[in-house]
């Protein structure tokens, strides 16, 4: 028996041979005796452990030291990897970072959906694998967490009751109060710098979680690759009208040259997140617009967009060649945002329809249209999970040859899986987040008559264990 072997607080050495979820790493002891060990590792590390728990058939440690580094490590470049929890694979080579990531996708579809060698093919790599994102949110704290050089200080240089960063991984009250992100453009971290000094200037109270006091929430930033233009977006408790003209004046005085656009979200809502009940312009039109494959797309701020812009036309590419479109074709998309995917195919078609719950999404999504000058794309706003509640008013609209679905990270709701396979297209065309998301509803809808042709993995966040796969579906039984 294991535990008759082993105890909790035993030193152990094993080499990491596999990476797994929440900072954990799979290895094997001399003796063949998994371990799942925690901690900022590699495969190939040989690394001594301390055992946290014995269990029946494997062992739970945490990593004590690092006694042989494996080939894929290197130097991460950020002073917060290990304690902000963003970047997590930042300690490994790139080459590396997406060889782990096909073998994530291969081994969700083969473990959870059960398919059998599953057609994953290599991942499309980022050209850019640092600085490469159109939006940050950044949360504000009264509650600062304490850097590990920190503990030991008698003094701080930094107020305890301060932050403007992001939260520590599992703390909804300490956030890490960050000066440089290396994924963040670097408009964004000027943004960021001059944020923090109009906040401490003012002596402007951060948000508190638990008592449910203070000022500043959240600061979201959005970036225009295209156009180079700048939206900052200040989520506050509630509206000051002369404090927030001051802050858009702070803002373009130390950006001048920049093209920035300031809007204030206000909430009273008791949680983190970063939109607003309400939104008041202080400065520019209010949203910015993006240019992805010869198309132009406006963004205000609590839309969803692609956060890595330069990836998202090969995500977009990879699912236009997928689909097999025909000019006669009809074609849904489902989750579809505002709109990108929709438009993006709406030249490739006869006509394509487009379904969201977010009313601002929908809005935005139906200004891209009329922008990019596209009359055959149709949007509708509907929760998923009701679809089968708005397929009267679809029959309008022809049958769809091929259905386009990008589900949040948990997946489709089953209503909604269930209603789309109803509609029988010839392809679905499953974007994902979320390697277990897409193999849980893969399987589902394998069980329907369709055969899983490929799919293909797109590296849209270098340095996090975060991979987007595009698997395309044929129906495979007669209607």
């Amino acid at each position: 028996m294991v535990e008759e072997i082993f105890r909790k607080g035993d030193s152990i050495v094993l080499t990491v041979t596999d990476l797994a979820e929440k900072d954990q790493c799979f290895g094997r002891l001399d003796n063949g005796m998994a371990v799942m060990v925690g901690g900022m590792l590699a495969v190939g590390d040989r690394v001594s452990a301390k055992i946290k728990k014995v269990r029946q058939r494997y062992i739970e440690a945490i990593a004590v030291d690092v006694l042989e580094p494996s080939t894929d490590r290197t130097t991460p470049l950020c002073l917060y990897f290990g304690v902000c929890g963003g970047c997590k694979l930042m300690h490994i080579r790139y080459e590396a970072q997406l060889q782990y990531k096909q073998k994530k996708v291969k081994d969700a579809l083969e473990h959870l959906g059960h398919f059998i060698a599953p057609p994953v093919s290599p991942v499309l790599d980022a050209l850019a694998p640092f600085h490469y994102r159109n939006k940050m949110e950044f949360s504000f704290s009264s509650m600062r967490y304490l850097l590990p050089e920190e503990l030991s200080l008698e003094q701080l240089s930094r107020p305890k009751g301060f932050a403007l960063g992001f939260h520590t991984p599992g703390n909804f009250e300490k956030v890490i109060d960050i000066d440089y992100c290396y994924l963040a453009k670097e408009a964004m971290n000027h943004v960021l710098a001059l944020t923090r000094e109009f906040a401490l200037a003012n002596t402007l109270a951060p948000y508190a979680v638990k008592a449910h006091t203070g000022f500043l929430r959240n600061l979201v930033v959005r970036f225009s690759e295209s156009r180079e233009e700048i939206m900052i977006n200040l989520v506050t408790s509630w509206h000051d009208e002369a404090l927030m003209q001051r802050y858009s004046m702070y803002l373009e005085a130390g950006m001048a040259g920049q093209k920035i656009t300031v809007v204030n979200n206000v909430t009273e809502r008791m949680n983190t997140v970063a939109t607003g009940d309400s939104e008041f312009i202080l400065s520019g039109e209010g949203y910015i617009t993006e240019r992805l494959g010869g198309l132009d797309f406006r963004i205000s701020a609590n839309s969803f967009f692609q956060t890595n812009s330069s990836q998202a036309e090969l995500l977009y590419s990879s699912i236009l060649e997928v689909a097999g479109l025909s000019p006669a074709d009809t074609v849904y998309d489902l989750y579809c945002g505002t709109g990108t995917i929709t438009l993006y195919l709406a030249r490739y078609c006869r006509q394509v329809i487009g379904l969201e719950v977010v009313e601002s999404s929908i809005n935005d999504a139906q200004s891209n249209a009329v922008l990019n000058g596209i009359g055959n794309a149709a949007f509708f706003q509907v929760d998923l999970k009701d679809l089968h509640a708005i397929l009267s008013t679809l029959e309008n609209y022809d049958a769809p040859r091929v259905i386009i679905t990008d589900p949040p990270r948990a997946g489709m709701h089953a209503k909604a899986l269930s209603t789309m396979l109803r509609l029988r297209p010839e392809r679905i065309i499953y974007v994902s987040c979320n390697p277990a998301s897409l193999a849980r509803d893969g399987k589902e809808i394998s069980l329907h008559g369709y055969q899983l042709l490929s799919v293909q993995p797109v590296d849209m966040f270098p340095h996090t264990s975060h991979i987007e796969s595009v698997a395309c579906f044929e129906r495979a039984a007669p209607c």
